[in-house]
């Protein structure tokens, strides 16, 4: 018995030696531990420039942007209160026909009383090369009428987790009786 004692004696004395670095103390009134970044393999952060190409397609029988609350009867002209619902395509080029590389989706609404100005919410979920399955999260304000709109990367999953930076959307095309849209979106993210 003694000799059993002594082995898982000296197995959790090796267990501590081990785990307490990598995790942290915990203070036994808190939730939350601290943990070491390399334990998450999180070793030098670094700085990638993306550019792409959202293509915002209200027309035709396949649309990718589809309104789901319509703004109310008596909003102003900026049509306050609508929301479209996206899963538009990222392309390498300005063409549809262009290499898909991702999806951009969530959704968009028309936030401002007097001017037009969006609130997008999306995920870029990219389907190519070595960020296939890796996605980047968008949140913030995109004032339509300006020729260059930044909004906040907020996060992201798979080699994007911990990810933070800003997106740079710029208008290449509208055509203002469909309404669909090319957007060139540079994007600058911190990713381990």
């Amino acid at each position: 018995m003694a000799k059993l004692l002594h082995f898982f004696g000296t197995i959790f004395i090796l267990l501590s030696l081990v785990v307490f670095p990598i995790i942290g103390k915990k203070d036994e009134n808190s939730f939350e531990i601290s943990i070491n970044k390399e334990f998450m393999s999180l070793k030098r952060e670094k700085l990638s420039h993306f550019k792409f190409y959202f293509h915002d397609i209200l027309s035709g029988t396949k649309p990718t942007s589809i309104m789901i609350v319509p703004p109310q009867k008596n909003t102003p002209k900026t049509g306050f209160g609508m929301v479209n619902m996206i899963d538009n395509a990222l392309t390498l080029g300005p063409k549809l026909s262009s290499k898909i590389i991702g999806r951009a989706q969530g959704f968009y609404g028309l936030s401002a009383l007097s001017e037009l100005s969006l609130l997008m919410i999306m995920n870029f979920n990219f389907i190519e090369g070595k960020y296939n399955g890796s996605s980047l999260a968008v949140l913030g304000r995109n004032s339509i009428v300006e020729i260059v709109r930044e909004m906040p990367v907020i996060g992201g999953s798979g080699l994007f987790r911990f990810a933070r930076g800003y997106v740079q959307a710029r208008t290449i095309s509208l055509n203002v009786t469909t309404k669909d849209a090319i957007v060139q979106y540079d994007v600058y993210v911190l990713h381990y």
